[in-house]
């Protein structure tokens, strides 16, 4: 039980991080029971996902633009990145599966407890990714 209410108060912190973050009205915005914390973490775990899509892309680009003139020296950084980022995938899901426990797999703890971690860890990754080769 005593997790079940570290999830919820996780589920509200994260919540209102990503909510300050985003203008629109988002699924954050008024979270008062534990059906609103599910779709506010839902909603932040897709935001912190696409994010960082966006910035694996980003560095993919910066990468092209960096070392372009260089077909070894792209292939070998772009490899790197690629293996890279799916070890990271792997280890964040891994991760988030620990800190999820002992809440019941498929229970709306569980799913929150899970949702707020891979947001947070990704928005984390995310800011790694946008550091990579600004100069």
């Amino acid at each position: 039980m005593k997790s079940i209410f570290l999830a919820l108060a996780l589920a509200l912190i994260a919540s209102g991080v990503h909510a300050t973050e985003e203008s629109d009205d988002n699924p954050c915005d008024k979270v008062e029971n534990e059906i609103q914390t599910l779709e506010c973490s839902a909603y932040s775990r897709t935001a912190a996902e696409q994010l960082l899509s966006d910035n694996y892309q980003s560095l993919t680009e910066r990468m092209q633009t960096l070392y372009g003139n260089n077909k070894a020296q792209l292939t070998d950084i772009t490899a790197k990145i690629k293996v890279a980022q799916q070890q990271w995938l792997k280890t964040r899901d891994a991760d988030c599966a620990v800190e999820a426990f002992p809440a019941t797999s498929g229970s709306k703890a569980f799913t929150i407890a899970q949702n707020d971690c891979v947001a947070r860890i990704s928005d984390e990754r995310s800011e790694f990714l946008e550091s990579i080769g600004q100069e």
